[in-house]
């Protein structure tokens, strides 16, 4: 079979084997490059299928030596026809863990449910007695509530009037009005159930009771905070008011592990392709600028990038961990330079249609968007059939 991506609404909906396989092993290699460095000796990650959170175990078992736990929610391929490119990300990085003698596990699975917390808390047990680092990075649309069974499905909406600003259609690069209604409180509320920091504390509140936490344990969980011109859609409106709950859940995850002297933090990355923030409206257009700035100034970082600074520069680092007047770590830093936000703005209000292959960088933009799946990847023959899956 010869594999194509099949795009749908900013969705792409196959995933090649073979490149996935190869940007996985890409990552590999760059964080091998850097160097090792002094790190947790286990790690779980929750939502290792792609972007931060495979990029983080990535970085904790190829730089620190760790020994990780995946867990992720991915279809497995078939006789006929490719899984979903987390499976192979995630199988490719243990292959390749285990012939550098560490150990490497995953749970496919929900990670809202109390069943997959029990598996892994039946594995730490079992193969790795307990926990140094919990990475939090889920990134679902929906969650449905372990204990009353009741479904809720997060939405990308503004809260107090309706939202109008460019976007852009990435693949095409048409550059046009987008407008969003605001969302109804119930809307809201189901945001913060299934993006906010519920399922972070479930998560370490289960890991404590079961004892395999590791004194001096930390955890971390992912944010975003962005410029002004995306407050509406993001930081003010429903997924922004989930990460308010995200980072406001952390100071009641450090409470639970003080009796361990460990901590908890929310950690704010840079705008980046991932599978959740390429169907955001709005915010492609202002990454396809935000690359070209950040590019043409030396800073422009990927996943891999940012949570290798995370980890050797922040989380890792000699002495206090810094954080910003909120408590939390900003690996955001470069994109938020002033001198990077100031051309940014400029370049928002000149872009059109017929200037944004010239002002944003779509070509990186849709290299990114496409990696992810596994396509676009150098050094992999697409003209070459997939057979096995």
């Amino acid at each position: 079979m010869i594999i194509t991506p099949k795009i749908r609404n900013s969705i792409c909906m196959n995933a090649h084997p073979a490149g996935c396989k190869q940007e996985t092993l890409n990552q590999i290699e760059y964080i091998k490059s850097k160097g090792k460095f002094d790190g947790p000796r286990t790690a779980l990650v929750v939502g290792s299928s792609t972007g931060y959170g495979l990029a983080s175990r990535i970085s904790l078992a190829f730089g620190s030596g760790s020994d990780t736990i995946g867990v992720f929610f991915e279809k497995e391929g078939t006789d006929t026809r490719p899984g979903t490119p987390g499976y192979y990300n995630n199988r490719s990085l243990e292959d390749a863990a285990r012939e550098a003698g560490l150990k490497a596990d995953s749970i496919n699975g929900d990670a809202f449910s109390h069943e997959v917390k029990k598996k892994v808390i039946d594995l730490v047990k079992e193969k790795y007695g307990t926990i140094d680092l919990v990475v939090y990075s889920l990134a679902s649309p929906v969650r449905v509530d372990p204990d009353t069974g009741e479904m809720y499905r997060s939405v990308l909406k503004p809260l107090k009037e309706t939202y109008s600003a460019k976007s852009v259609n990435a693949m095409t690069g048409e550059v046009s009005q987008a407008s969003i209604e605001p969302a109804a409180q119930d809307e809201l509320e189901a945001t913060v159930k299934v993006m906010g920091g519920e399922d972070w504390k479930l998560w370490i509140s289960a890991l404590k009771d079961a004892e395999v936490l590791s004194e001096g344990a930390m955890s971390v969980a992912y944010s975003y905070i962005g410029p002004e011109v995306t407050y509406a859609v993001y930081r003010e409106g429903t997924i922004g008011k989930a990460k308010e709950h995200l980072e406001k859940t952390a100071s009641e995850i450090s409470d639970l592990l003080s009796h361990l002297k460990g901590k908890a933090f929310v950690s704010v990355n840079k705008a980046l392709v991932t599978r959740a923030s390429a169907v955001i409206p709005v915010v492609p257009l202002y990454m396809s600028i935000l690359y070209k700035v950040m590019k043409q100034k030396g800073i422009h970082e990927g996943c891999i990038e940012q949570m290798y600074r995370l980890f050797t520069e922040k989380l890792y680092s000699t002495g206090e961990v810094p954080v910003d007047d909120e408590g939390r770590i900003r690996v955001d830093d470069w994109e938020m330079r002033p001198d990077v936000q100031n051309e940014v703005t400029t370049l928002w209000e000149q872009v059109d249609s017929g200037n944004i292959e010239e002002i944003g960088d779509m070509d990186g933009y849709r290299e990114d968007f496409l990696r992810l799946n596994g396509f676009s990847v150098p050094d992999v023959d697409y003209d070459a059939e997939v057979n096995e899956f």
